[in-house]
């Protein structure tokens, strides 16, 4: 059977938390998906949880829970929003920050030389996956949310 693209997606992001999980292997350390959550914190942190789960593509129970062991180790802070009682924000606490610029952002970089090294068009491959991401999300221009089912 052919594999269509969003099943070789599928399979490209299952291999890719496996390897990290495998490059991180520490019973005491974050986990990979810890580290995105960090990740992505660093770069748009103040946010409410909700828009935390639109950026990272999961629900909202999901970041919920992925967020309380952070909460309790103290790598993220979550509180009141003051314009809202009912958001939470959440930010990266200092602890947060070096835990992924200790951890996550070298995994990231050794994934990427890994790659290239091995002669794949990172660089354009990126590229082209944000184009796509950016179209089926209707952020595009003249992108339309209503796309067909593959």
């Amino acid at each position: 059977m052919d594999e269509g693209l969003a099943d070789l997606l599928h399979r490209v992001v299952l291999l890719l938390g496996e390897a990290a999980r495998a490059q991180l292997d520490s019973p005491d350390g974050p986990t990979y998906s810890q580290l995105r959550i960090l990740g992505t914190l660093d770069d748009i942190a103040p946010v409410t949880q909700h828009e935390l789960a639109q950026a990272m593509s999961v629900s909202d129970p999901a970041i919920s829970r992925a967020l309380q062991p952070l909460r309790e180790t103290g790598l993220v802070d979550i509180t009141v929003d003051p314009t809202h009682a009912r958001r939470r924000l959440v930010r990266i606490t200092d602890a947060g920050r070096h835990t992924f610029h200790s951890a996550g952002k070298p995994l990231q970089d050794q994934f990427r030389a890994a790659l290239i090294e091995a002669g794949f068009p990172y660089d354009s491959y990126l590229e082209h996956t944000k184009q796509l991401a950016d179209l089926l999300d209707g952020t595009a221009p003249g992108a339309s949310k209503d796309q067909p089912d593959e």
